[in-house]
């Protein structure tokens, strides 16, 4: 029976992790974190190094996850937590959503940002949604 919320999330360095703890807490939902197929490392994260292997792959379109996403299939609402990363989410989150089937579901997400507003986060979920449905 369908009825039961899910916070799904991506954390780099945990301040999205305690947001989404938050969230799942006033929400009393289930709790699930989305994890890269290779683990990041300081080295990788170093937003101002051009050659950082994030700041490479904010320029690609997806990012290989670990197969442990959770089944979703008995959630009606999903909430999808993560940071903002060059104005946009990482590229973790397009790859998640690509992969469950968030139809019929009722999607809310949220973010954590040192300072960029969500407009174009926002507007790149909105696209990758659509390009799956």
């Amino acid at each position: 029976m369908l009825g039961f919320s899910l916070v799904l999330y991506y954390s780099a360095t945990n301040t999205t992790k305690r947001v989404a703890e938050t969230v799942a807490n006033k929400l009393s939902a289930d709790i699930a974190e989305s994890h890269p197929a290779l683990p990041y490392t300081a080295t990788d994260l170093k937003w101002h190094d051009e050659n950082s292997r994030t700041t490479i792959e904010q320029h690609n379109s997806r990012v290989a996850i670990k197969d442990d996403l959770p089944d979703i299939s008995n959630y009606r609402n999903i909430v999808i937590g993560h940071p903002i990363w060059w104005a946009i989410p990482p590229r973790i989150i397009s790859t998640v959503i690509d992969n469950l089937d968030l139809n019929s579901k009722n999607l809310a997400l949220f973010a954590t940002s040192g300072g960029t507003n969500y407009d174009r986060a926002k507007s790149l979920i909105e696209r990758t949604i659509k390009d799956n449905n």
